[in-house]
């Protein structure tokens, strides 16, 4: 009987032209993302525009004079323009939840006031750049950079901060206990940024200097069909911003090493230490990403509104929050889409109520947050799904 060695069978490789197409970066990491954001857009675009449709049939004149159906056609454009800018503001906030919460499993709810502190630097930054006296000599891409860079680079160094100070002590608690720490992580950012604004201006409402910039307040006329809109410059700084950032967000956690130590350390923490991951360094670099994502959504956020006090991370941080429990709490994916039709449902809703006596744009947040919790109810694990890896 001879003694031969039993090899496997040879299979060939499936390598095609069409394959390597959809494994090259352009696609992998710009096409396939981008495209991602477009058809979120698209669809959250058509359901609410469908939705105000149908409202303007059953409800044809809320107000003596006043057709909806012709007052939806003309603020259309405007509406899906605001939703998108302010849902990349949710989504970039979101992100930094959706994060936190795939490496550690724990909501930081912290993070509402990393956006503050972003919104807070690019006012001192961009104060500063005022006060040397040439800041309409700056171009406007460089300054922009220079205002978002700063904050993403303070708000994610203090993000670290606070996980090496308050969080990794805790790191084997049970998860009540980082979760009141961060509450009082929260209270305590917002009485010292306040205390040293105070102390520093003797006023804690900040007003971005932005009135001798006439590029960032002359709004931009673009027509659709037989509307005009005024587009702010800020908006559109928003979206490109908010686009870029995404996409190197992508490449970051599926193409490089780091990512994948990152997506190992999510999936488990003691197997990924015991192949020679640092797991430390890894939850040090998730903190970094979100906090850096929620310090430039904060610096963006304060371009575009003007003013920023040590209270305006509250609101924005929990229709962040919101918007990363919509799309599937742990989902990146989800965060992005939960902030898209957020913003959306809140931009249809502040341009509709406002016809209905009885209503008003105070009623926005109710009937958004009215839609997440039907959305709980049908499908608890969000949008998307839930992302959380089960041992079993």
């Amino acid at each position: 009987m001879s003694s031969e060695t039993l090899t496997p069978p040879q299979v060939p490789a499936l390598d095609s032209p069409w394959r390597r197409l959809l494994d090259s970066f352009p696609v992998r990491y710009i096409l396939y993302p981008v495209g991602q954001m477009v058809i979120f857009i698209a669809g959250a675009a058509g359901i609410l525009t469908l939705l105000s449709v149908l409202l303007a049939l059953l409800v044809p004149e809320p107000r003596p004079n006043i057709v909806l159906m012709d007052q939806i056609g003309k603020q259309l454009p405007g509406m899906i323009i605001s939703g998108i800018s302010i849902g990349f503001v949710y989504s970039m906030v979101a992100l930094g939840y959706t994060l936190v919460y795939g490496v550690l499993k724990f909501i930081n709810f912290a993070h509402s006031e990393i956006f503050m502190v972003g919104s807070v630097i690019g006012f001192e930054v961009m104060q500063r750049i005022e006060d040397v006296g040439f800041i309409q000599l700056w171009h406007p891409v460089a300054l922009v950079v220079t205002i978002v860079g700063s904050a993403m680079i303070i708000s994610g160094l203090l993000a670290v901060l606070i996980e090496r100070v308050a969080y990794r002590p805790l790191r084997n608690a049970p998860r009540l206990v980082p979760l009141i720490t961060a509450i009082g992580i929260s209270f305590f950012l917002i009485d010292f940024v306040r205390a040293i604004e105070a102390i520093t201006r003797n006023d804690f409402n900040l007003t971005y200097p932005t009135g001798d910039l006439s590029y960032l307040r002359t709004p931009i006329p673009m027509t659709f069909g037989e509307t005009t809109v005024n587009v702010r410059i800020t908006s559109i700084i928003i979206v490109l911003a908010a686009v870029i950032m995404l996409i190197i967000l992508n490449y970051f956690v599926n193409g490089t090493k780091l990512g994948r130590g990152i997506r190992a350390v999510s999936q488990d923490r003691t197997t990924a230490g015991l192949m020679g991951i640092n797991v430390n360094l890894m939850i040090s670099i998730t903190f970094f990403v979100g906090g850096a994502l929620g310090g430039a959504a904060g610096a963006l956020f304060g371009l575009n509104v003007g003013t920023v006090t040590p209270y305006v991370g509250f609101i924005p941080g929990l229709k962040a929050f919101t918007a990363a429990v919509l799309g599937g709490i742990g989902n990146v994916t989800g965060a992005l889409l939960g902030g898209l039709t957020l913003g959306m449902v809140e931009s249809f809703l502040n341009g509709v109520l406002v016809y209905f006596p009885a209503l008003g744009q105070r009623y926005t947040d109710i009937f958004a947050f009215s839609v997440l919790i039907l959305i709980l109810i049908f499908r608890p694990s969000g949008l998307l799904g839930e992302r959380v890896d089960e041992k079993v």
